[in-house]
């Protein structure tokens, strides 16, 4: 039997939590119990094979959490809005966790949260997908769950899918679409977040009761846009969209996500130092392309 302190890792086969199991059961300080809905998945499978202990965990069902939280020491707790589109159910699984958390008396619970949006500008921004986590992240600390939340920058990843450059129908250049003036972005590879949060464990003190912002860099469009034409060998340009413009573009969010990027132009604290204080080897968004360039060049 291991004599390691336990971690359980929600969402361990996502894109955050599969980064933070690994990277936890890297720094062998920690023991991991990764949790997810299929214990079979080839994810899952993996972390098994590096160490972890796989177990079913259901973010909707009560006695599901407290099996996966019994006798651990911390958890990783991160929920996906885009599972179900629904805050309130979101709300709901993050505050059934909080509350087991107490009753268990975990001493460390690390939080994927974000900055609760609607409250922060008097309702004029709504933003869902963050509101939900900022109910959830001011709950744990109402309740005296000892917490620390993490807020992450936008990933990086997004640019291979939703921000992906798009061929200009006047020419033969490419471009971004992202209503952010030029006011530089925050972002980061959530393949990078997992070592952050390893270190975070592994200082509670200076992190208990805190929320840090987390990013590799900030950049404007523009330079998003130089860095993808001086990697992938295409012009690429920022189509100098409006957050007016985007929220017209009609695709399903399309409302919520130029909410976002106007609350991204108010600059929340992310701290790009910090970052990388606690992931020396977190990667800027040009070392990001480079390693991905085959999944760009197809893009």
């Amino acid at each position: 039997m291991t004599s390691k302190k336990v971690i359980a890792v929600f969402g361990a086969t996502g894109a955050q939590g599969g980064s933070v199991a690994k990277a936890i059961l890297e720094s062998k300080k920690f023991a991991v119990r990764a949790l997810t809905r299929d214990v079979t998945r080839p994810n899952a499978l993996v972390l098994r094979d590096l160490g972890a202990e796989v177990v079913k965990g259901d973010l909707n069902d009560e006695a599901s959490v407290e099996a996966a939280l019994k006798d651990a020491y911390g958890a990783f707790v991160v929920t996906n809005f885009w599972d179900h589109s629904s805050k309130e159910k979101e709300v709901c699984q993050g505050k059934l966790v909080a509350d087991i958390a107490k009753r268990l008396g975990l001493k460390h619970v690390v939080y994927s949260g974000l900055e609760n949006v609607k409250r922060l500008t008097g309702g004029k921004l709504e933003v869902e997908h963050f509101d939900g986590k900022g109910e959830v992240e001011e709950y744990f600390w109402s309740i005296g769950v000892p917490m620390t939340s993490v807020r992450l920058a936008a990933y990086f990843e997004n640019f291979l899918t939703m921000w992906k450059a798009t061929k200009a129908s006047d020419g033969d250049y490419y471009t971004l679409a992202l209503p952010m003036g030029d006011i530089p972005m925050d972002g980061i590879s959530v393949a990078d977040v997992g070592a952050v949060i390893s270190s975070i464990f592994n200082s509670p003190a200076e992190f208990l009761g805190k929320a840090v912002g987390l990013s590799a860099e900030a950049l404007t469009v523009q330079q998003y846009a130089d860095v993808l034409s001086k990697t992938l060998g295409k012009e690429v340009r920022d189509a100098k969209i409006t957050p007016e413009a985007y929220e017209k573009l009609g695709f399903p969010g399309a409302k919520e996500m130029a909410d976002m990027f106007r609350f991204y132009h108010m600059k929340p604290d992310r701290d790009v130092q910090l970052t990388h204080r606690l992931n020396p080897k977190v990667r800027s968004f040009s070392q990001f392309i480079s390693e991905n360039q085959e999944a760009f060049m197809g893009t």
